[in-house]
């Protein structure tokens, strides 16, 4: 009989930025390590986000135990609104681990979604082992990330300790939380490591990464300066970036007003446990805050990757019900653009700037915002702390983790023992080896959204994407002259029948009043456009035939 091995099945954040999903299992035991999402690319504009498919977890449900939280950001949480109803057949609620911050960011998601009494949230403290089955066992050491009570994750099993670093980096001075525990990590690396599962995004970049601390000079610089309103946006996540911001106002006699429900709920849970702690006054209802002097005012937003749906497009597009960017506003984008939604950020840039606004960004302004990641030397330094036998990167593009083991190579591991790894394909450890086993199903889940964040959501599996009815609007539009050169035209798969074409017919009729009317007020950034094509005909098509078809908007200025 073959002794049983340790395998670690990567399902996401493999030759991308996003998405990350990572299983472990060894006989009977089954984990997972984070559940995120991933932003559609360019070309997916039907599409509101991106999940793993956790097929190979639900055939294996009986051994599946938990889920390890590393941090709170949506690139590693964002999917559990999706797959936990997935894992109804445990007939329990499903474990999950994570630091108090982590597990607050979940909560809410879940309870916004309907849905928390699927989890059973379990705040861990670290240096605590707990025990997840029958041979397996995780402890969680905190690092130094761009959010609070972020972790690397330590699996325990019958043939060795495995880490995933999650996302890090080795900032000395963190604005907020403990740095990176490198005497645990060492101590670790002394005890032995079978295996070294690293964060490699930001393996390109020479030394480390700078420390948040830098950015607090910028924002008191840039916010000191500005004679009118300041609108700051961020990833709703990054607690780091809204504490710095809201103490700089306060400084300044700025009063807040957080707009955006991401950012509303990021705040108000960071507030909840101790990590902004604004004076009194100081955070102000958004309707409070438009009437007073435009010199006292700070906006926190949602919008730092461009998303059509967020409240700063919608400020750039005028179509938001408080606040239009105007001239004299100066716009903060602390955040670098994910990759894959470079064009959607630099069409929000050119809109910011079209109103009249300063923009500062990283391109001209580069402190302010720094990584969250390490670079190369801090990825090299955690190799040598942890002294793994086998080294994997994982959580980048393959230029990324192909870098990353010509690095291992270079400090010391022979080049047998590291491995580029592929998404569904499981790496197989004894004590002494590693392989590659055959993949296991897995691939892309599309989650396509109406009327808001959860109500009326479809999964769409790519399996499935031949059968589904598509509907494709096509409009043309004037970009100087704000106004409709051509359509819109509805052409639909499944809908051929009189009753679905008079259906379609009228749709177009409902989206030709809708943008005529929002050009006059003064146009719309492409992807705002195109994502509100693929919303008014849903929404119609919805309310008049009950059908979720796949909206594909096709917009083209002129």
């Amino acid at each position: 009989m073959a002794r049983p091995r340790l395998r670690v099945i990567p399902l996401g954040g493999i030759g991308e930025v996003g998405k990350n999903m990572t299983v472990v299992e060894y006989r009977s035991d089954i984990v997972m390590i984070d559940a995120g999402t991933k932003f559609p690319e360019e070309e997916m504009r039907g599409i509101d986000l991106i999940i793993p498919d956790i097929s190979y977890v639900k055939e294996n449900i009986k051994r599946f135990r938990a889920i390890l939280i590393t941090h709170g950001h949506e690139d590693h949480i964002g999917s559990l609104p999706y797959i936990l109803p997935q894992l109804s057949e445990m007939r329990r609620p499903v474990p999950i681990y994570g630091s108090a911050l982590a597990l607050a960011f979940v909560r809410a998601k879940l309870l916004e979604a309907g849905i928390a009494q699927l989890a059973d949230f379990l705040i861990i403290e670290p240096g605590t082992t707990y025990q997840l089955g029958d041979y397996l066992s995780a402890e969680f050491v905190p690092v130094t990330h761009s959010i609070p009570g972020s972790m690397a994750v330590a699996i325990n099993s019958p043939l060795g300790r495995i880490i995933h670093t999650g996302d890090f980096k080795l900032d000395p001075t963190p604005p907020l939380g403990p740095p990176t525990d490198e005497k645990r990590l060492t101590e670790m690396g002394e005890e032995g490591v079978l295996a070294l599962f690293s964060d490699s995004v930001r393996i390109e970049r020479e030394g480390r990464t700078p420390s948040e601390a830098t950015v607090s000079a910028t924002l008191d610089r840039i916010i000191k300066d500005a004679k009118g309103r300041v609108i700051l946006t961020s990833f709703a996540s990054n607690i780091l970036r809204l504490e710095q911001a809201i103490a700089v106002a306060q400084r300044y006699g700025r009063k807040v007003a957080v707009i955006g429900r991401s950012m509303e709920q990021s705040v108000q849970v960071a507030m909840d446990l101790g990590y902004i702690t604004p004076g009194p006054g100081v955070m102000r209802p958004t309707d409070e805050v438009v009437k007073l002097p435009k010199n006292q005012i700070l906006i926190l937003t949602t919008g730092s990757q461009g998303e059509a749906q967020a409240a700063l497009s919608r400020m750039s597009s005028g179509d938001h019900p408080q606040i239009r960017v105007q001239e004299g506003d100066t716009v903060i984008i602390s955040a670098t653009p994910v990759p894959g939604n470079e064009e959607t950020v630099a069409q929000t840039i050119d809109s910011l700037f079209r109103r009249g606004a300063i923009v500062k960004y990283s391109a001209i302004e580069p402190s302010v915002h720094v990584s969250g990641h390490g670079a190369r030397e801090e990825l090299q330094h955690m190799l040598k702390m942890t002294k793994p036998r086998f080294s994997i990167p994982i959580h980048g593009e393959y230029r990324h983790l192909h870098l990353y083991q010509t690095m291992a190579v270079a400090s010391g591991i022979p080049i047998e023992r590291t491995m580029i790894p592929e998404s569904g394909v499981p790496i197989s450890f004894s004590r002494g080896d590693m392989r590659k086993d055959p993949a296991v199903d897995y691939g892309a889940v599309l989650v396509d959204g109406l009327g808001g964040r959860h109500r009326n959501v479809v999964l769409r599996n790519r399996s499935e994407l031949a059968d589904t009815q598509v509907i494709i609007a096509s409009v043309v539009v004037s970009r100087e002259r704000r106004e409709l050169l051509a359509g819109p035209e509805l052409t639909g798969k499944g809908f051929d029948d009189p009753d679905s074409k008079k259906l379609l017919t009228g749709a177009e009729r409902e989206l030709r009043i809708y943008l005529e009317r929002q050009l006059r007020k003064g146009g719309m950034s492409y992807g705002y456009m195109n994502t509100k094509v693929k919303d008014v005909v849903a929404r119609y098509v919805f309310q008049q035939a009950k059908l979720r078809p796949m909206i594909l908007p096709v917009v083209t200025e002129l």
